[in-house]
Order: C-alpha cells, then sequence, then structure tokens
C-alpha cells in the first residue's frame, strides 16, 4: 500500500495547487475503508511542508513515495526516496520525519529505548535510529531485489526537523553513538545538509525507473516461528523487531540486567492480538538472556506449544521449556527471569486429577509463577481465553503482583498493534472481532489483502489446502471445531476418521503425539484443533467452523449449542461457552499468513459470513441467498 507516489517536480506542482493532502485521504479511504483522523491529516500537512524545504529543483527527476506499508506487516514507512546518485549507482533512501522537539524526549528507565511526549502522555519508544533500522531490514530482507548482485543501494536516516543538537541531549547521548554512526539523524539546523545529502544520493534523476523494480520486486516468504527457534535460543537474533516489539524487547532485556544489581522483583506484561509479534519477543529476549548467562525459562499452558518448542530447541534448551503448573516446588526467586507466553492461558491453580494428594495446596498459580522468579514477563491476549479454567489477563496479573509484594513502580505493561500475519492485515483482525461480536473496532470492513474463501464443501477445501501444502513444505493445516468426539488410535495404529461431513471423512491428529501435528508432514493429512493450533501460525490455513457456534438471526446474535460441542472441558457448567467458542474459533481464523479458507456447517452463519465480505461479492450472496431460501 501507498498513500502518494510521483516524481518529485510532480510533488512539488502539487503542493503549489494545495491538493495532495486531499489525494492522500482519498487513498487512505480507498484502502483502509474509513477517514483519516484529524492528527493523521494534521500530520501530514506538517510533514509535507518540512519536505518542500527539504527537495530542492535538482530532485525533480527523482520519484517520491509518501506512506508506504512495511511488506508482510500493517506499518507504514513516512517516505521513502528513488534515484541515481553522480556515480550512475541507483539508490534508494528511506527517510523516517519525526516531528519531536528538544522538550518532548527524555531518558527512558530501559537502555535503548527514549521517553517521547504525546497529547496522551509519555510513552517509550525505540531510539530513531533502532527504529528505522527495523524499517530497513524490513525491506532489505523482504524484497528479493535487494539480493541480487547488482541491487540498489539501500539506505536509511532519520529528519528531526523540530529538534537541535545541544549539548546533552539524549537523542545523540554517548550511548547511542553506534545506532547514530549506522543510521544517521539529521536536525533542525541540518536542512541544508540534508538537501545537499539527497542530491547527491538522487540527483542523477530515474528515479521512476528504480522505484518500478521496487515495486514489482517479489517479496521472500515470512519465516516462520518454529523452523528458527533452536537458533534464535541458541546462536542469534533471528528475526528483525520493528517499533513497539523493539520497544518491548529492550524493556526486558534491560530490567534483567538491572535486577541482578538492585534485586527488586519486576513485572512486565506485553499485550497483543494475534500476529503481533508475541512468540517472537519472548523466544528472542530468551536467547539473548541466556548468551549473557541469565537463568532464564519459559512457561506456556499449551501442552501443544511447549512440546513442539522442546523437540525443535535442541537437547541442551529442551528442559528451559516449561507448563505453567511445573513451579510448584521452586524456591522463591530461584530463576533470573521466566517469560510466560500464552499468559492468557493461565489457571486458578496448578492441580488437576492427577496432582499428588502430598502435593496438593491452595496457592493460586498467578501467585507460583511470580515467585519463581525476579523478573516475570507476561505475554497476552484477553481474547484467546478458550476455557472456563483459563483466567489469565492483565487485572489478574496487576493484583497479584501488588499482593506478592512488588510495587507499583515496578510493573511495566506495553502494548503490541502492529501486524505481522494475515498479509500484515490489522483491518482483518479488527473485522474478524466486529464479525464475531467480540469487540468494538475502528475497522469493520474486511481487507483484501488477505484471501478469505468460503468452500460449498469440506472436500473442496482440504484439496485445496493439500495444493498449498505442496507449493512449501508444512505450509498449510487443516482445522476444525471440536464437534466430533477424538477417538484414541485403532490397536494397529491407524486412526479413527472422527471428522465426517457426508462423504467427507479425515482423522484427527494422533491424539497419543497430538504435538506433531504443527511440524510433521503427516499433519497435512489430518484435523487440528484450537488446543493444536493457538501459537502456531501458517501461510494457508483450512477452518471447519462447526455447529456448535451459530449465528441467530432471530435474535441477531451468536448463540452456542453445546449438544453439538465435544470439548467437555470448555462446556462444563461455563454460562461463558458463547464467548469461549467464539475466542476459540478467532484463533482458528488467525492462524494464516496469506489466506483463510472456511467451511460452514451452518449455513445461516455461512450467510452470516459471507453478509459482510465486500460489495463485489454483493450479487454472489443474493444468489446464495436465493438458491438456499
Amino acid at each position: 500500500m501507498i498513500l502518494y507516489k510521483n516524481t518529485i517536480k510532480n510533488f512539488k506542482n502539487d503542493l503549489i495547487r494545495k491538493n495532495i493532502v486531499y489525494q492522500i485521504s482519498k487513498n487512505f479511504y480507498k484502502y483502509y475503508k474509513r477517514k483519516p483522523s484529524l492528527s493523521e491529516i494534521k500530520s501530514w500537512k506538517s510533514s509535507l511542508n518540512i519536505l518542500n524545504n527539504v527537495l530542492c529543483e535538482d530532485l525533480k527527476d527523482s520519484y517520491i513515495v509518501f506512506e508506504y506499508e512495511l511488506p508482510l506487516t500493517s506499518k507504514r514507512i513516512d517516505l521513502i526516496l528513488f534515484g541515481k546518485d553522480r556515480k550512475n549507482k541507483e539508490n534508494v533512501v528511506i527517510l523516517e520525519l519525526k516531528q519531536w522537539s528538544n522538550n518532548s524526549v527524555r531518558k527512558s528507565k530501559f537502555e535503548n529505548n527514549v521517553r517521547v511526549r504525546y497529547d496522551h502522555g509519555w510513552e517509550d519508544r525505540p531510539h530513531p535510529s533502532l527504529q528505522i533500522e527495523g524499517y530497513y531490514l524490513g525491506i532489505r530482507d523482504f524484497l528479493e531485489i535487494f539480493q541480487k548482485k547488482n541491487a540498489p543501494q539501500l539506505k536509511a536516516l532519520v529528519y528531526l526537523s523540530n529538534y537541535y543538537k545541544r549539548k546533552d541531549e539524549i537523542i545523540f547521548s554517548q550511548k547511542f553513538s553506534s545506532f547514530v554512526d549506522r543510521f544517521p539523524i539529521f536536525t533542525k539546523e541540518d536542512t541544508l545538509e540534508l538537501g545537499n545529502y539527497l542530491k547527491e544520493q538522487l540527483g542523477g534523476g530515474e528515479g521512476q525507473i528504480i522505484y518500478e523494480k521496487f515495486i514489482k520486486s517479489p517479496v521472500s516468504p515470512s519465516k516462520k516461528l518454529i523452523d528458527h527457534t533452536q537458533k534464535m535460543i541458541n546462536k542469534r537474533q533471528i528475526f528483525k523487531l520493528i517499533d513497539e516489539q523493539i520497544v518491548s524487547y529492550n524493556a526486558i532485556v534491560s530490567k534483567a540486567k538491572e535486577i541482578v544489581n538492585t534485586g527488586k522483583k519486576s513485572v512486565i506484561i506485553i499485550k497483543g492480538g494475534p500476529g503481533t509479534g508475541k512468540s517472537v519477543i519472548a523466544l528472542e529476549v530468551m536467547g539473548e538472556l541466556l548468551r549473557q548467562g541469565k537463568k532464564v525459562m519459559h512457561a506456556t499452558g499449551s501442552s501443544a506449544f511447549t512440546n513442539i518448542l522442546r523437540k525443535v530447541a535442541g537437547s541442551r534448551a529442551r528442559s528451559l521449556f516449561k507448563f505453567f503448573n511445573s513451579f510448584t516446588n521452586l524456591k522463591p526467586n530461584s530463576i533470573d527471569v521466566l517469560i510466560c507466553d500464552e499468559a492468557h492461558r493461565i489457571r486458578k491453580t496448578s492441580e488437576s486429577l492427577f496432582t499428588a494428594k502430598h502435593l496438593r495446596n491452595d496457592k493460586f498459580q498467578i501467585d507460583e509463577l511470580l515467585s519463581v522468579a525476579q523478573l516475570c514477563v507476561f505475554l497476552i491476549d484477553e481474547q484467546q481465553i478458550i476455557r472456563p479454567k483459563e483466567v489469565g489477563s492483565v487485572e489478574l496479573i496487576k493484583d497479584a503482583a501488588l499482593k506478592n509484594g512488588i510495587s507499583k513502580e515496578e510493573i511495566y505493561e506495553f502494548e503490541l498493534k502492529t501486524q505481522f500475519r494475515s498479509s500484515g492485515s490489522d483491518a482483518y483482525l479488527q473485522w474478524l472481532d466486529n464479525v464475531l461480536k467480540i469487540k468494538e473496532t475502528s475497522f469493520k470492513e474486511f481487507d483484501s489483502k488477505i484471501e478469505f474463501r468460503i468452500f460449498r464443501s469440506p472436500g473442496k477445501m482440504m484439496n485445496e489446502i493439500i495444493k498449498r501444502n505442496k507449493e512449501k513444505h508444512n505450509s498449510a493445516r487443516i482445522t476444525a471445531g471440536i464437534c466430533w468426539p477424538w477417538s484414541k488410535p485403532n490397536p494397529d495404529g491407524s486412526l479413527v476418521n472422527d471428522v465426517k461431513i457426508g462423504s467427507f471423512k479425515m482423522p484427527w491428529e494422533n491424539k497419543d503425539r497430538f504435538w506433531e501435528w504443527a511440524i510433521s508432514k503427516e499433519g497435512i493429512r489430518r484435523v487440528g484443533n484450537v488446543y493444536l493450533a493457538q501459537g502456531f501460525e501458517f501461510d494457508y490455513i483450512g477452518v471447519i467452523f462447526g455447529n456448535d457456534l451459530i449465528y441467530d438471526f432471530s435474535i441477531n446474535d451468536w448463540r452456542a449449542i453445546s449438544k453439538n460441542s465435544y470439548d467437555i472441558e470448555a462446556k462444563k457448567n461455563n454460562p461463558n461457552l458463547v464467548n469461549h467458542l467464539k475466542n476459540a474459533y478467532r484463533v482458528l481464523l488467525t492462524r494464516a499468513h496469506k489466506g483463510v479458507y472456511v467451511y460452514f456447517m451452518d449455513k445461516d452463519t455461512e450467510k452470516y459470513f459471507r453478509s459482510h465480505l465486500p460489495s463485489r461479492n454483493t450479487q454472489q450472496i443474493k444468489n446464495f441467498f436465493k438458491s438456499n431460501s
């Protein structure tokens, strides 16, 4: 997505005619299906005036792109410029425009972050050079044009148009010097210098030709978390973090270093929806802290996710991956950092039917987790609670931390917003939340960036999933609501075809080795459920939307059909079953990077979903209603 593109010459003419903000706003509405906010329009106007002072006439044959969406994410880059230098070398320059003033930036408690004042208050941001590095690496690593032998030179810099280079200013303090050396920052008094720099890099023109190569470049496949876990834990950083991911990562690493000296217990809470990179941060932080010699453990409430992490992490690291109920007998503060991924799956207690009598106690599970570590990190999405025994919430964590003697000042909260799944579409997730009536969001229209297909038969959907999986190993899976029993394997080891819809028959994943579903080559021939899918991601996901949750037009709302569910733990004495089922299908429908394929058992539910698809499908919807009336 690009909100504006043109030659510098035409850009300046548009500025003179004062119609450029209208063009940008129009393209914004066309793409996002909503009007830009007043603050966005104000920011664009200010940025455009700043650019007019920087871009000289000698750049008229260079090319400008305004508000470019980073590949496979929902993050927009302010500005990219294209042109040749005086040696006829092709150049692409990323330019981040910031209107921070000296008074609006202060020191952060966390290394490599800065504190910035916005209208709503102060918040942590990555140092500008670190922020632009994330964009630089995102473009360099994902666009194949930069992998070629004679690739254009890619450069990135920051322009702080309201900031002065005064002595001892935080942005240019010594601890940030290595970042600024790699990714330069120009300030208010550097306007002429920045103009000369751009003239040197882009003054040779032919920018549109370079832009055409850039925009037509294939995008490399996104990295799959599980494929890189061992390297992340044992060797080096793999994923290139951006914006709020960097802020959260810096906070954890910085606080882990600090607790060695202070001895204070701390809690960091990181909120984020599906695909915002919670597990990426968890594993990248874990690897970095282990390399620093810290005693770190990772815990989840998901058996499938933890078992897979143990398998792919390697023999040396497998013991570092635990379940939430693994800390009943550990001494207080016996580890430095405990990373609680999927923290929404925390339960009231760690006891179960299999807990030995002498190990039973009245201690809450959250208290056990807070006790064992100096620093506890909780990564959470409250809309992924899928069973009544799961009680993980931000409020629970904060209240428990205070009760366990952790001061309010040592409880930190961050939120991840940039979307890295669903083809980088945050709008898709918000659309889905609206359709499922989980919460009201600003985006209510479907984002066609992700492929969303409704199939008339589960067999046809399965054939398409198999086809996609052949394109790339383990890149596609089929899932279903738990509307059938889950049988043990037959005595001969064969699996029972529990999932039956007409002539369609498939088995669930092997109940004795269920954790292998996401990575085993046999997983494509077996159906997964929410407990196997949670925490994982694929390029394509097929979802059999069962008849345990239906849309009832007579009440214009969702309704749970308990008798159609075989998830005994979820439905037993559960007055919130409808919400837990909505969360479960939300999990299944947000597992994919590229495409979501759905078969609906209940045809009214299918009609309801179809009615929320783009207007170009209106006739198709009418025909469907007519043929099924």
